[in-house]
């Protein structure tokens, strides 16, 4: 019974693999799915354990980024907004603190409020396109901040 249940794990590993080096949804389409945080491919694997339904992780995958170290130090963005509802931010006084004292390090970071919005970065390319969206409920102040030094470019005024 047990052999037979890694087997079946294996084979939805392997089909789960296969799918994400073929399809790539982009961060609107992942966002319509429900995936619009830092969705890492090893946590849709993770879910494949927990969850049986193959569907859901084949679109978890579509959605994901490679978390091995060389990729995921290699992803940078010109800038980013940083969403939120003004009326919520009192439930987020770690956002509240960065926007308040860190932001001026960012130039290009801007912040934006709108109506009913979870806290979220929305990361641009080069182009001011957005490229992923990323939630940021839970974040504290510090992984903010060491977040926007790994991934954002420094801009001329920030060097």
């Amino acid at each position: 019974m047990a052999r037979a249940w890694t087997q079946t794990m294996v084979m939805i590993m392997r089909l789960t693999w296969t799918i994400s080096a073929k399809e790539q949804l982009s961060g609107k389409e992942c966002e319509d799915l429900g995936f619009t945080g830092l969705a890492l491919c090893s946590d849709c694997h993770s879910l494949s354990e927990y969850v049986k339904d193959q569907e859901l992780v084949s679109d978890c995958l579509k959605c994901c980024a490679d978390d091995s170290e060389d990729s995921m130090s290699k992803v940078s963005y010109s800038g980013a907004i940083l969403e939120v509802c003004m009326r919520k931010l009192v439930f987020y006084p770690e956002i509240v603190g960065f926007i308040e004292e860190e932001k001026e390090k960012f130039p290009s970071v801007n912040v934006q409020y709108i109506f009913n919005s979870p806290p979220k970065l929305i990361m641009l390319d080069e182009d001011g396109e957005h490229k992923e969206t990323i939630r940021i409920d839970n974040w504290k102040r510090e992984h903010l901040l060491q977040y926007m030094r790994e991934k954002v470019k420094p801009t001329s005024a920030s060097l």
